[in-house]
């Protein structure tokens, strides 16, 4: 993948889930091992022909909400439930802002349907977001 970035191609879409000590997995990754993967990958695409048009989103499968401090909102049995992180970073991404919309992981499903005018997906919820909120596209 490194090489398909350098060279500015990938597709239009790339799903990228690091494995093995890298994943932040607790009980057997770190979190800094997997933190330094992440960055390491994005200044690949900052330094790469294809970061005028990229948006990444750096999230995670699951978190147990241990920590938050926020009670978790109500949801069926596949969600909302436990709230995970969101980090996006794009040129078109707001500055210095924190979006408080309701998204869930199918959020990133309704994103990539509007952005390339697709049909949508059954399964995705209606309430959830799209992440647009979070993108200034007036640049």
């Amino acid at each position: 993948m490194t090489a398909a970035i350098a060279e500015g191609n990938l597709p239009q879409v790339v799903f990228y889930k690091p494995t093995g000590i890298l994943n932040q997995h607790p009980g057997y990754a770190d979190i800094l091992s997997g933190d330094e993967h992440v960055a390491e990958l994005v200044a690949k695409i900052k330094a790469s022909p294809l970061w005028n048009s990229t948006a990444i989103i750096v999230t995670y499968d699951e978190n147990g909400g241990f920590w938050d401090h926020v009670t978790p909102p109500k949801g069926d049995r596949w969600g909302p439930g436990s709230r995970i992180p969101a980090i996006i970073i794009s040129p078109y991404a707001k500055r210095g802002y924190v979006d408080h919309t309701p998204y869930d992981t199918t959020s990133i499903l309704k994103l990539i349907t509007k952005r390339f005018d697709l049909e949508p997906l059954p399964g995705v919820r209606a309430g959830a977001g799209d992440l647009t909120a979070a993108f200034d596209f007036s640049r």
